[in-house]
């Protein structure tokens, strides 16, 4: 499906992004929080998105299980090439549970409320674009974090 194809090429354009930051860092100061309140980590963001996308588009959308311990994915460390394989992994998962929906049907389960999506109910079609809204997001915010440790590691 031509829609399905160009969903997941914006999808990827956004995780090979926040990868190749994390590649720019390495896998030491991938893994290291930035000293602001309530920062992550570039490795636990880029993480944490592998976990929204497989979650949102998964299980919400295709119903799959998805074993999610969403809190855990903030605390997350690695390894780069670890990752990249799980994003890899990751888009295999996504183009099958793409392969059969229908943009304006209703997803097959309703997120929970504490998941901070969006406050109404959403086709299929709005919850693909809560995840490239969250990944995007999420990339904006690996870039800065990327920049403030490198400035970092300058100093």
């Amino acid at each position: 499906m031509r829609d399905q194809n160009e969903y997941l090429y914006f999808l990827r354009r956004a995780f090979d992004g926040m990868l190749a930051a994390l590649e720019d860092l390495g896998d030491d100061l991938g893994n290291v929080r930035p000293p602001l309140p309530g920062a992550n980590s570039v490795y636990a963001i880029a993480y944490h998105c592998v976990g929204v996308a497989d979650y949102w588009i998964g299980h919400i959308i295709a119903g799959r299980e998805v074993g999610r311990d969403r809190a855990a994915e903030f605390t997350a460390t690695g390894r780069a090439h670890e990752l990249r394989r799980k994003v890899d992994a990751l888009f295999e998962r996504l183009d099958t549970d793409l392969a059969s929906v229908t943009p304006t049907a209703p997803p097959r389960n309703t997120p929970p409320a504490e998941f901070e999506g969006p406050d109404r109910p959403l086709s299929v079609q709005g919850v693909q674009l809560h995840v490239l809204e969250e990944l995007a997001q999420h990339h904006g915010h690996i870039q800065i974090t990327r920049d403030l440790l490198m400035r970092g590691a300058r100093s």
